[in-house]
């Protein structure tokens, strides 16, 4: 699965979501404004397991020609 077929809108406020974080056993895709400060210093594309904690954050949306 890729970060293109996964929800792209924030659980939160609906604004575009940078990435998904899974705390505990609460999962929830996130924009910005709402994400753990472990998933905003994330570089696109990386996935982090921090404890029980796991951090997805989305890449670069591809360009369409």
């Amino acid at each position: 699965m890729t970060s293109n077929d996964l929800k792209q809108t924030c659980d939160v406020c609906g604004k575009k979501a940078i990435g998904m974080q899974a705390l505990g056993c609460c999962c929830s895709t996130v924009c910005e404004e709402h994400a753990e400060s472990q998933l905003r210093e994330m570089k696109p594309g990386e996935r982090k397991e921090w404890g029980i904690c796991y951090f997805i954050r989305f890449g670069e949306p591809a360009h369409e020609e």
